[in-house]
């Protein structure tokens, strides 16, 4: 006997996103009357729901696995070293879109390893927008992490010093962990072997090129710590 088409679709879990989307747009009206002065979140909402199949295969194609909770606002951009780990915790919010955001996003999010045993951990609660992450050896973002328009967190040099070569020479790597609970203003730089600590908040624009100490605000390039929390 065949079962009935219904049951079909509910069994299948690839489709389950293409049901939530219906529903989504069955309350399309709802979610209009709700923010009346901010009509573009419904828009992008809408823009996100019609992509999500597209963008959650675009993750799966590249080896990372799709998370609950997750909010996806147009394609990354996803270049993953073979054997390499990039692994991100759920309700991860991600905005791709250069309208996503009031700020402005200059370009999509970039998530690049650039070795067999290089990693990118990102948490759980973690949001960005237009970010750029290369990790050559490991790139840590604790959970609870705001990362403001446009940020570049990088693990390496790329170029080596001792000579003027157009070719990646990776000379010089060193692991940047985040803690968590951590909002890092827009533009902000964080080169190889940063440390931020638990709690702290980077000012917008600002280079952090070594430690930063939990619960703390610092700016300027390079970070230094302005005050405790």
């Amino acid at each position: 006997m065949v079962p009935a088409r219904s049951t079909i679709v509910a069994d299948t879990g690839w489709l389950s996103p293409v049901r939530r989307s219906t529903e989504w747009f069955m309350n399309l009206e709802e979610m209009i009357k709700a923010s009346p002065d901010t009509p573009w979140k419904a828009v992008n909402e809408i823009k996100r729901l019609m992509w999500m199949p597209v963008i959650r295969s675009y993750f799966v194609l590249h080896g990372v696995r799709w998370g609950t909770g997750w909010s996806i606002y147009g394609l990354p951009v996803i270049q993953k070293f073979r054997g390499s780990a990039i692994l991100i915790g759920d309700d991860f919010e991600m905005r791709n879109w250069f309208n996503s955001n009031p700020l402005g996003v200059n370009h999509p999010c970039i998530l690049a390893t650039w070795a067999a045993d290089a990693k990118i951990e990102i948490g759980k609660a973690v949001g960005m927008s237009g970010a750029r992450i290369c990790a050559q050896t490991r790139v840590v973002i604790g959970d609870h992490v705001n990362l403001g328009a446009n940020c570049s967190i990088m693990d390496t040099d790329f170029h080596s010093l001792n000579g003027r070569t157009s070719a990646p020479s990776f000379g010089a790597s060193a692991e940047v962990i985040l803690e968590g609970d951590n909002l890092i203003g827009m533009q902000t730089v964080i080169l190889k072997g940063s440390r931020i600590g638990k709690g702290s908040i980077i000012g917008a624009g600002s280079v952090v090129a070594g430690e930063i100490p939990a619960k703390v605000v610092a700016a300027g390039n390079p970070a230094r710590v302005i005050r405790e929390l």
